[in-house]
């Protein structure tokens, strides 16, 4: 786009700065260079016009684009802003659910430890029952035995108490041995009372032992409860623990798919802020480059108003010297002629010296004095004066005074600067004088009047340094 500009920019400032460089015939300047001209500094103003409008709508696309891509920027961060939100709840909500899971797998060994303490206190019953059990036979055991051997020494007795009967009526010796059988059935009945006594406490011994058995037998009943209890508490919490594993899996694999999508947002969301960056650099790149064209713009319309300006002002200037040397130029010893920018007074040389010579006729000064009058006016041109010869070389006589046509040449051009400036009161920064001898004829040396054609002055008129008009311009306005 910068390309497009700038060739319009570079057709006119061509079209500008060729004006000092093309020189067309020679002759008066006419109304239709001029109208061609302005025609053609009007189309470079349409064209620039016309850029400007295509500059301003890629500006207002520009900034549609820009706000487009800053409601896109807006949006996405609402979105991450959303995600972080939710990432930061399910957070959250992973801790909760860990802390969870710490407090039931410590309630889980609690339980695990209780339930071997109440399988070890268990299996410490079973085996006091065991030993109970085995204390009951004994006892059953001797209960049996001593009942076996009091009715033993029942019959015993009962057989002591026939035999007592049948002694009764013995001899001496018999009621020795009757009041040893009483004595020994005395003993025996004390036996007898003991072994009574000792069933009794026996039989309550057993008694209180089948009622600690009975109670034993509900407690162990009661913890077979429990265990059975615990065991199915431990299983329900085994079962709810896997449910839990599997919730904690799903959950960390949620949660790492969730860092992975937050991974790609973040990737995505840096990669959006590049392209964001990219954006914004490239949007201050375009208002630069704008701003560049837009001051482009107001130079070129600068330069123009100020190349229309200038020949405006170049118009007037020929116009007057038109006036001024209209005898002359009807005599056909002076044309003016302008192209463009660039005005060029052509004076033969008998109008302002005699032959070989560069002291300026009584005649010339007079037209010199008109050119001054009107170029005293001239603040926005360089001034150029040029001596010019034929090729005939000087005579020997005027040797002394100029060896070469170079000399002479040059010395007319000095004598009229000189002129116009003590004379013309023309500021002397905008002159420059040269001598081209015959290097420059404007017809053929082989006739006189081709030579008397090369035989001039000329007072050339062009622009200055565009920059020092376009500055010059404001305070002019």
């Amino acid at each position: 786009m910068a390309r497009s500009l700038n060739r319009p920019a570079r057709l006119f400032i061509f079209s500008a700065l060729a004006l000092s460089c093309v020189i067309g015939p020679i002759g008066c300047v006419s109304t239709e260079t001029h109208t061609k001209t302005l025609t053609e500094l009007e189309a470079a103003k349409k064209l620039s016009a016309q850029r400007a409008t295509e500059i301003e709508a890629l500006k207002k696309q520009t900034l549609a684009q820009e706000r487009q891509s800053q409601a896109q920027v807006d949006q996405l961060q609402q979105q991450l802003a959303s995600l972080q939100h939710t990432l930061d709840q399910e957070a959250a909500q992973r801790q909760a659910s860990e802390e969870r899971s710490a407090a039931l797998a410590k309630e889980r060994t609690d339980l695990e430890f209780r339930a071997s303490h109440l399988q070890s206190k268990l299996e410490g019953l079973e085996r006091e029952k065991g030993q109970l059990g085995n204390q009951l036979g004994n006892v059953r055991d001797q209960i049996a035995a001593l009942e076996k051997k009091l009715a033993a020494e029942a019959a015993q007795v009962s057989a002591l108490e026939k035999d007592k009967q049948q002694l009764a009526s013995g001899t001496a010796s018999a009621q020795e041995e009757i009041a040893k059988l009483q004595q020994r059935a005395a003993e025996l009945e004390g036996e007898a009372a003991r072994i009574a006594k000792e069933r009794e406490r026996l039989q309550q011994e057993q008694s209180q032992l089948a009622a600690n058995l009975d109670k034993e037998r509900e407690r162990l009943k009661a913890e077979e409860a429990e265990t059975a209890r615990l065991a199915k508490e431990r299983e329900q919490l085994q079962q709810q623990q896997s449910q839990l594993t599997a919730s904690l899996e799903q959950e960390r694999e949620r949660l790492k798919n969730e860092e992975a999508e937050n991974a790609r947002l973040a990737k995505e969301r840096e990669q959006l802020q590049q392209q964001q960056s990219k954006l914004a650099a490239s949007l201050e790149e375009e208002r630069q480059r704008l701003k560049a064209e837009e001051t482009e713009k107001a130079r070129i319309e600068k330069e123009r108003a100020a190349k229309e300006d200038e020949i405006r002002r170049l118009t007037k200037t020929q116009e007057d010297l038109s006036r001024s040397l209209q005898d002359e130029i009807a005599k056909g010893n002076i044309t003016i002629q302008q192209v463009r920018d660039r005005l060029t007074i052509n004076m033969v040389d008998r109008v302002l010296f005699d032959s070989g010579r560069a002291e300026i006729k009584p005649a010339g000064l007079k037209v010199l004095k008109q050119v001054g009058d009107v170029l005293n006016k001239v603040t926005d041109k360089q001034i150029r004066i040029e001596g010019h010869t034929d090729n005939v070389p000087i005579s020997t006589k005027l040797q002394d005074r100029f060896k070469t046509n170079w000399e002479l040449s040059t010395a007319r051009a000095t004598t009229v600067v000189r002129y116009l400036i003590d004379q013309g009161g023309v500021d002397r920064q905008y002159f420059s004088a040269v001598g081209h001898a015959d290097t420059r004829p404007l017809a053929s040396n082989e006739t006189e009047e081709g030579r008397a054609s090369n035989r001039r002055i000329e007072i050339v008129l062009y622009p200055k340094d565009l920059s020092q008009i376009v500055e010059s311009l404001p305070s002019q306005n």
